[in-house]
């Protein structure tokens, strides 16, 4: 099945250090493991360090290269700032960073603390805000060229109840993608983003919609081509997105959801639940009138 398949050639990525927040399960595994594979090293971190060393030896094992677990909450300034000055330790100057650690709640938004509803919003967008101003002032400085890539949402644009600090905070991601794309090119820094749909990942989805709901709200049923997304699919664009050869692609988001926001956003869309038979009733009667 090719839509399993890697997309790019071999060693597209070779020499680049690419650094991935929330890089040690689901998306931001699956991603990192595709860099790899192309020749890339990576720095995987997430809050916790024995997630992040066991992947990083499953990683090695499968995929070769080099990858260097580093423990920070991206909340924190002064652990950003520190894991930074360790990555460019372990592999040197770092070229791209793709912020991909999240934090989400579905819940009522009249449900939420005060405090939960902070932590998506710091997770979200103070987090990545901080993993890029700190990558990115450091590229100014030393005059090197990078690139970002930030996970962002199909609702950053709609917005969505239910998840509302999520909404808020991706939507947050979304303007500061497109705004330095605008101002730090000319440093030779380019900003691109990816609004993923939905594509299972252990963890997240049975948070997220715990015992039955996951089977009756099954998202695959929302999208029009019949079917969740596979983490190679999301790869091909991310490893497209962080090469050479996007070189003019700058400021960009990415949907790839199968069409299923613009499914949820046409007013009569869900109409195709309606069986053939009431529109043969309804296109008789048509018929009768006219």
């Amino acid at each position: 099945m090719i839509r399993a398949e890697g997309m790019l050639k071999e060693g597209a990525l070779k020499g680049k250090n690419i650094l991935v927040t929330g890089g040690g399960t689901g998306l931001g595994k699956s991603m990192g493991e595709y860099f790899l594979e192309l020749g890339a090293n990576l720095v995987i971190t997430s809050r916790k360090i024995d997630v992040l060393q066991e992947t990083a030896k499953e990683m090695m094992a499968a995929k070769g290269g080099k990858v260097i677990p580093i423990a920070c909450d991206v909340r924190d300034i002064d652990q950003v700032e520190a894991m930074w000055k360790e990555a460019k330790a372990a592999l040197g100057e770092i070229h791209v960073v793709l912020n991909n650690a999240a934090g989400n709640f579905i819940s009522p938004t009249e449900r939420l603390s005060t405090n939960a509803f902070n932590t998506v919003l710091d997770i979200v967008l103070k987090g990545t805000s901080q993993v890029t101003l700190t990558a990115g002032k450091d590229w100014i400085n030393s005059k090197q060229p990078g690139t970002f890539l930030n996970i962002v949402t199909t609702y950053a644009w709609t917005g969505s109840g239910y998840v509302v600090p999520s909404a808020a905070a991706k939507a947050g991601v979304l303007a500061m993608t497109r705004s330095l794309a605008v101002e730090w090119a000319k440093y030779g820094i380019r900003s691109n983003a990816i609004a993923p749909g939905p594509f299972p990942t252990e963890g997240a989805w049975s948070r997220l919609l715990p015992g039955d709901l996951l089977k009756k709200f099954d998202p695959a049923k929302k999208v029009p081509v019949g079917r969740v997304g596979e983490h190679q699919e999301l790869a091909n664009i991310a490893a497209y997105l962080v090469s050479d050869y996007s070189s003019y692609v700058n400021g960009e988001v990415v949907t790839i959801d199968g069409g299923e926001w613009l499914k949820g956003a046409g007013e009569f869309n869900n109409l195709d639940a309606i069986p053939q038979e009431m529109w043969d009733m309804m296109e008789a009667s048509r018929g009768k009138k006219q």
